[in-house]
């Protein structure tokens, strides 16, 4: 049952890294429904349960920002401002254009760098509010959809 459980997580964020938007949209739950034997209902918990994956549209560019300890010693709260107030959204949303989902995530592993965050899996660290901006924008400018 363990590796089963371990199978579906690691299916579905697979499904998930490889949409544009970051989520398991509806068909696929479906699909893996019924190559699984379980209920969409039960996939859907899955989903519910793990922080990591969503059956929410989420945003081409997600942002991982890092909460714990080491990032919130080292100024991460003023980053997390910077952002929100750069692209105008909170944890939990995208920006109205759909390119950027904000949300916190426990510690990456990165602590010699703090503070860091993951946008599509790519780390930043040592940022400050001012790097954070800079990044953002070298996304915004070499995004040409």
């Amino acid at each position: 049952m363990k590796e089963e459980k371990f199978f579906l997580i690691e299916e579905l964020l697979k499904i998930q890294e490889e949409n544009e938007l970051h989520y398991i949209p509806e068909d696929k739950i479906l699909e893996i429904a019924k190559k699984t034997g379980r209920s969409p209902a039960d996939i859907h918990s899955v989903i519910s349960f793990y922080p990591r994956l969503s059956d929410k549209p989420r945003g081409k560019y997600l942002i991982r920002v890092c909460e714990n300890l080491p990032c919130h010693m080292e100024g991460a709260q003023e980053v997390i401002d910077a952002i929100k107030e750069f692209l105008g959204i909170d944890f939990g949303q995208s920006t109205p254009d759909g390119r950027f989902y904000l949300e916190k995530t426990s510690c990456l592993g990165l602590c010699a760098a703090a503070p860091v965050i993951l946008i599509n899996n790519v780390p930043y660290g040592n940022l400050t509010p001012e790097k954070v901006v800079e990044v953002l924008k070298e996304y915004m400018e070499g995004d040409n959809d």
